[in-house]
């Protein structure tokens, strides 16, 4: 037997004891399970390296742990509402928080999801409005500041950010930033060496021991949270780079949503931000200090609670909240996505709301960031058109909002994408909010963003070229691992 003959019977063997670990020790779900063997079998080595990168699970063990927590009475205001809900006898603030007392409960029970009644939210769908207000809060801070952000680039706006960042560490704001190391991957560390001299930190999340080699493609930390004083809080789709403001022509004018919040929810987002921060921190653990929990001083009273998830938790919390939502629509569902790639169970919810005759809209980008999500995001497209939703193509620009808005009352804001990435490999954060003026001002951003989009028929997609058939195709199979 000669060397090719032995080579090839040994990848063959790997191949085979590689297949038995990924169904038998790993116990993915069945999707993802065939989608890898599919990989294992057609591209024996190439395969069995894309899995070492891609493939690994994360066990599902407690990463994120914070003692302090008791102290600011999370657990017992959690243990209260959760008891009050039960018991009816919890005090909502208006009628649309009632009605959705059961996706409250859910988040609550599974996700440590407080709800608080007393916030305020302004929303920007521009990246120079949400900058320049972070900005001006950035500039008012009295004693910290907390970034976290999925990517953070090295440019303008960056260089801009991290220069302002120091001089407020100069004046005894306590900065600290987090951000992912393989999101921001063009940046290191000497990038904040004034920052780091004048007292600020900064943490990467899952860094690797070898620069610009990161073995750990999934599990990346895709949150982007802003906290100012523990006062104020910002949540959504803007990262922090030149391409955020619309300068990339790759994209044009980038389209997102993302949310200032003042309230009682900073909160929530703060211990988030604390139990990332001490996670990925092996120096500077966050211990509690009642100024990073003040009262809250807004006089409104929007509804919400911050709900996280991400692979070392057993239930995928926000897939499971858009499902709820999804399930309770009796009139409209507005959704806007860079990437639609939902599982089994997401995307029949949505078809039977459309077939039931609940008015469902989606908004997608006319361009790709990623070619494979692209494709297999005109695949599951093509099943909504079919059930009667309403399909949106965006042309003025990228939109990487992740949106979702049901009967004008009940919305979701935050960093979560319809797709397997978000919902079982990233850690994300989503707003939940209860209140109708949030989700009318919501719904009108999005039917202004129609007259800026293509409505794509049935008949159109239809007419596509076999090849892109094809395309769509292999990328809706491999849909369970993009």
């Amino acid at each position: 037997m000669d060397i090719y003959s032995i080579m090839l019977t040994v990848f063959l063997v790997l191949n085979i004891i590689l297949a038995v670990f990924v169904i038998f020790l790993e116990r993915r779900d069945a999707g993802a399970t065939w989608a890898w063997l599919m990989v294992l079998f057609f591209i024996p080595l190439l395969g069995f390296f894309m899995y070492l990168f891609f493939g690994q699970n994360l066990t599902r063990r407690k990463m994120f742990q914070w003692e302090d927590r008791k102290k600011i009475g999370i657990d017992e205001l959690l243990a209260s509402q959760i008891k009050g809900i039960k018991a009816k006898d919890f005090r909502f603030q208006n009628s649309i928080i009632l009605k959705c007392k059961d996706l409250i409960y859910m988040h609550l029970v599974n996700n440590d999801a407080v709800l608080t009644q007393d916030n305020s939210v302004t929303i920007f769908s521009d990246g120079r409005k949400k900058f320049d207000s972070l900005i001006r809060d950035i500039k008012e801070a009295k004693d910290h500041i907390h970034l976290q952000y999925y990517i953070f680039k090295r440019d303008n706006l960056g260089k801009s950010l991290i220069n302002l960042l120091t001089e407020k560490a100069k004046e005894g704001v306590k900065v600290r930033v987090l951000y992912d190391e393989l999101g921001s991957r063009s940046l290191h560390k000497k990038v904040f060496k004034e920052l780091m001299a004048a007292g600020g930190e900064i943490e990467a999340f899952f860094p690797s021991r070898l620069h610009f080699i990161n073995l750990r493609i999934n599990y990346r930390n895709h949150r982007k949270l802003a906290i100012i004083d523990g006062k104020i809080g910002y949540v959504g789709g803007f990262n922090v780079g030149d391409e955020y403001l619309g300068l990339n022509p790759r994209f044009g004018y980038w389209r997102d949503t993302h949310l200032r919040i003042e309230g009682s929810a900073v909160h929530s987002m703060q211990t988030r931000f604390i139990l990332d921060w001490n996670q990925a921190s092996h120096r500077h653990d966050i211990y509690y200090a009642p100024e990073f929990f003040p009262l809250a001083e807004s006089t409104e009273s929007v509804g919400m609670q911050i709900v996280t998830s991400g692979p070392d938790s057993e239930w995928e919390q926000i897939k499971n909240g858009y499902i709820k939502m999804v399930s309770s629509a009796r009139k409209s569902i507005y959704i806007q996505t860079p990437y639609f790639i939902p599982d089994a169970s997401l995307l029949d919810a949505l078809r039977i709301a459309a077939l039931s005759g609940v008015e469902v809209n989606i908004m997608i980008p006319n361009k790709p960031d990623h070619m494979f999500v692209y494709w297999a995001t005109f695949s599951y497209i093509g099943e909504m058109l079919k059930a009667g939703a309403n399909i949106y193509i965006y042309e003025n620009g990228f939109i990487h909002a992740k949106t979702l808005i049901v009967d004008e009352e009940v919305s979701s804001v935050g960093t979560a994408n319809i797709d397997v990435r978000s919902f079982r490999l990233n850690f994300e954060v989503n707003a939940f909010i209860y209140d109708s003026d949030v989700s009318k001002t919501l719904t009108e951003s999005f039917k202004e963003d129609i007259q800026l989009s293509r409505k794509l028929t049935a008949e159109d997609y239809s007419k596509r070229p076999l090849k892109i058939k094809l395309k769509e195709s292999v990328s809706r199979l491999l849909s369970p691992i993009l």
